[in-house]
């Protein structure tokens, strides 16, 4: 099976990277647009600032290219909220996979509520869906995140923070967590695991 990471001038690529090897996947971590459409499936992680990375993903004409995909595909973190349609984050334009609004979190509360949200959180009113196959009761996934994709009818599960927010989307081909799977232990595993098999 080949799996591509997409490079894209993001932090936390590579700890992706280990936890695919852990389930046997020697991913490549490319942005190079044939050895992407060639791929079995396609992951496209990252930590960082929305404007910044789809201005990468602009001059080398991956915006275009992801849209057109047809294989599987998992945004993990940022690349959630970079196939949602609009960022709060420098009012940037996504890539509008997802229809949804992408806000910052703004703590009712500071001493009950920081943000960034960091720490493990629960995913909730899952829905009957392949990436979520055999996932145990409750399960608890590890956020780190200043933003958020609000509730849609792509919502496949959610989690609660300050207020409810899409925890996984799905539509189509993608799929997209804003969780870390590759540190959510085997909650993440399973998911990531989950992924290959569709």
């Amino acid at each position: 099976m080949k799996i591509a990471v997409i490079k894209y001038n993001s932090g936390n690529v590579q700890s992706v990277l280990y936890a695919l090897e852990r389930l046997g996947v020697d991913a490549e971590l490319t942005d190079d647009p044939e050895v992407i459409r060639a791929a079995d499936k396609v992951v496209f992680p990252g930590q960082g600032e929305a404007s910044t990375a789809m201005r990468y993903l602009k001059e080398r004409k991956l915006d275009g290219l992801i849209k057109d995909l047809k294989q599987p595909f998992l945004g993990v973190c940022l690349g959630l909220q970079l196939l949602c349609e609009h960022s709060e984050e420098n009012n940037t334009e996504c890539l509008g996979i997802f229809p949804v609004k992408v806000k910052r979190f703004v703590p009712e509360n500071s001493q009950e509520f920081k943000v960034p949200h960091v720490g493990w959180n629960e995913l909730e009113n899952l829905a009957d869906n392949p990436l979520l196959k055999d996932l145990p009761a409750n399960p608890f996934v590890y956020y780190v995140h200043s933003f958020y994709a609000e509730l849609s009818d792509f919502t496949i599960a959610q989690t609660h923070y300050i207020h409810d927010f899409s925890g996984i989307l799905h539509r189509d081909n993608y799929y997209a967590i804003q969780a870390h799977p590759e540190k959510s232990g085997l909650v993440g595993e399973k998911l990531l695991s989950n992924f290959l098999s569709i």
